[in-house]
Order: C-alpha cells, then structure tokens, then sequence
C-alpha cells in the first residue's frame, strides 16, 4: 500500500518512508512507490519510452541512482535534472534570491545567483515537517492526550496543518496560552474532542530552536543569516530582500514576518553592533502559498 491507502491502515501496518532527510534509503520501497503511485497506469498513465523526465537535484549518489532507473528501468526517452532552488526563483520571476526550501524530512538553504546555484554556500538543518508533527506529539503527551507515535501519527500531522503557526513574539504568545484562552482551539478527533494551546506555536518552535527536539545547531534564522554572510558582500543585499519560503513546511501562519524580525535582529547586532542609523539593507521574505504544510 502507498500514499492515503497505507495512511488509512496505518494502525495494521509497518510504515515505511523512502525518504530520509531528503535522501532515498531504501530503493526498493522507492521503486514500489513511482510504480504504484506515480509512473503507474492509474497514475500518469504515460508511455516513458515517449516522454522525458524532469527531476530535481539530490545528492550525487542519489542523482546517479536514479538516473540509472528512470533509463533502464522505466525507459524514459531522456532526463533532465534540474536544481529545485532555481525553478522556484524562477517561478516567482526571480534570477537572484535565497530559496528556504523545507519539506517533509530536511530544510534546505539554497543561495541562486544570475541563475546558478551556490553550492559552496548552500546549507541543511535536519528539521522538518515529520520532526514538527513528533514534536506537537511530544508536547500532547506532556498534557495528558495518549497517542501512538505509529498509529496516530497522521492524525497529529493534520492537526498540524490546521492548527499551528509561528509566533511572532514567543514571550508575548506563551503569556497569552498561560493566562488566556485566545489562541485556544478545538480539535475533534474520531473519538472525540481535544482542547489545543499552546502547542500550536510550541510545536514549530524547533525550526528555530533545534535544541528542543535535540538537534544540534543553530536554527533556521540564523542558518539562513550565516549563510548570506558568507555570500560576496556585493551580493549579500540582493539575498537579504529576496529570500523565498518553498515546501510544505513553510507554509505555517507567521513564519514570513518571525524569519524577517530574526534576520533583521541578527544584522543589527553581529554586523551593526546594534547601530540602527547605519541600517540601509531591506529584508523581505516571501511565501509561496500554493503548496500543502507537511
């Protein structure tokens, strides 16, 4: 079973992910996959050998392996392997940006100049969508909601989806959650309802702060500022107001302006000294909002 099938028996079922930290681990169930749910006839419907194929990049050992399946094994007329970062600057009509690219099981940090990628400068955090929904899991658990981390999995993640954001002000939200009942929501689940709080912010507080799920390493902001810093410094400012948010793991309510006043805070302080006056850089983040959270 792949896809919605193997989600609706999840509870019957060992669960397998292909897919770890955007890495293909296990090919078999990779194979298993683009058979039944992509390149099968319930699916594309298509005759590879007349078709061509567009993928975008992976780590090379990846790239060569599945260069080698999609020719001997599907018979596709041709490939072509594209850097994701640049078709989504191309997308928003953009040569020159930083793509924050953030899925379901890595985030990456992908500078583009003119059209080319920036390998050299390009970084990953291994946090992602599937850490957020173990983490919103987690802080369930410590209010007294019994799930299984196999079995409701998938019911945790559509809350997710429904529920959770990104606090602008985490000290302002936590008060909020601690002594009000604003930013409380309920969820019905099957047998049920549940009250949820301050998990909706809680829980993607990983994504900039690693350490509460513990992950070494600095969080996504401050990936994101130390990556443009080692950027040329003719360059740096075209990245600072082009920084572009794709991946289902983006998409949380906020994140745009809490990355913003992150990366504003941390220009001020490390490369101003905290001198306002000298401030010239302008700082824009943009969401692609098309695209399902993860």
């Amino acid at each position: 079973m792949v896809g919605d099938e193997a989600s609706e028996w999840r509870s019957m079922l060992e669960v397998s992910y292909p897919m770890e930290n955007g890495i293909v681990r296990c090919w078999e169930d990779m194979l298993h996959l683009w058979d039944d749910h992509t390149f099968g006839l319930q699916q594309l419907n298509i005759n590879p050998p007349d078709c061509k194929v567009l993928l975008t990049e992976n780590p090379l050992k990846n790239r060569q392996k599945i260069a080698e399946v999609m020719f001997e094994t599907y018979k596709f007329h041709g490939i072509y392997i594209a850097i994701q970062a640049v078709l989504t600057l191309y997308a928003q009509g953009l040569l020159t940006g930083v793509v924050v690219d953030s899925g379901d099981g890595v985030t990456h940090i992908c500078p583009v100049y003119e059209g080319f990628s920036l390998p050299h400068l390009t970084r990953h955090l291994d946090i992602a969508g599937r850490d957020i929904t173990l983490n919103l899991i987690k802080l369930l658990l410590l209010r007294g909601y019994v799930f299984n981390h196999t079995v409701d999995f998938e019911t945790v993640r559509m809350m997710k989806e429904n529920l959770c954001f990104v606090g602008y002000n985490i000290e302002q939200e936590q008060k909020l959650a601690n002594e009000t009942s604003v930013l409380v929501e309920s969820y019905t689940l099957p047998d049920g309802r549940m009250i949820v709080g301050g998990e909706r912010f809680g829980a993607p507080k990983a994504l900039f702060q690693p350490h509460r799920i513990n992950v070494e390493g600095v969080g996504v902001a401050e990936l994101l500022f130390n990556t443009i810093q080692a950027a040329d410094i003719d360059i740096r400012s075209d990245f600072y107001k082009h920084i572009v948010l794709s991946g289902g793991s983006t998409m949380y309510p906020g994140l745009p302006s809490r990355l913003e006043r992150e990366i504003k805070q941390l220009y001020l302080e490390r490369v101003l000294k905290g001198d306002t006056e000298k401030l010239s850089v302008s700082f824009k983040v943009l969401q692609i909002l098309n695209v399902k959270l993860k």
